[in-house]
């Protein structure tokens, strides 16, 4: 599959947010999110505390809310390098399927049953999400714009996408959104997700 210019711009829209840091700082904060995850996987939301994660990191707990400001700040980082992983692992091995709405369910596919692996990182991610103020709308963007970038790589073509798909983008994002929450509440299952992308995503296909 090849990566259009506009999917392109938009990952490294989303990688290049605030000023760049050192190889030493980028290390410090893989460092600092790594441990955020593990504990969230342990223990979901309640269990990432902000001095516990700064011990287990390494750093100084001053160090830890320059990085982030807050816990919200650090869990929303989190679900950005969950699907920064994600994506660079689709572009290695790209989704299957005779057409964009299929390639694109089989990516998010892909994300969701990653997430049923450790449901309780799951789960602390998107209360993040869910609580961030205007605080953290920088990260939030990011995180939209990720998604925004797994759907396009998904759809593999190489023109920019039409006003009509970029409309269809839209209410696959949302669906996705609404398809996470629920099913990390227990109403809905794994099969009603792959229903409802499948569902959304043919939109993409409409002319």
């Amino acid at each position: 599959m090849t990566t259009s210019p506009v999917t392109s711009g938009t990952h490294q829209a989303a990688r290049a947010a605030g000023p760049p840091l050192t190889e030493r700082q980028q290390e410090r904060r893989r460092r600092i999110l790594r441990t955020a995850a593990a504990l969230a996987c342990r223990g979901g939301f309640d269990a990432v505390q902000m001095r516990e994660v700064a011990e287990s990191s390494g750093v100084a707990l001053g160090t830890l809310y320059r990085y982030f400001p807050s816990k919200i700040h650090l869990l929303v980082a989190t679900m950005q390098d969950q699907l920064e992983r994600l994506l660079e692992q689709l572009r290695r091995h790209p989704p299957a399927g005779d057409d964009p709405g299929t390639r694109v369910t089989e990516a998010l596919m892909r994300a969701f049953h990653g997430l049923q692996r450790e449901p309780q990182l799951a789960e602390a991610m998107v209360r993040a999400l869910s609580f961030a103020d205007r605080s953290v709308s920088a990260e939030v963007d990011q995180v939209c714009r990720l998604t925004t970038a797994i759907v396009l790589d998904a759809m593999g073509q190489d023109r920019p996408p039409s006003a009509r798909q970029r409309a269809a983008v839209r209410v696959i994002e949302h669906t996705w959104q609404s398809a996470l929450v629920t099913w990390l509440s227990g109403r809905s299952s794994i099969a009603e997700v792959r229903s409802d992308l499948e569902t959304a995503a043919r939109l993409l296909t409409l002319e």
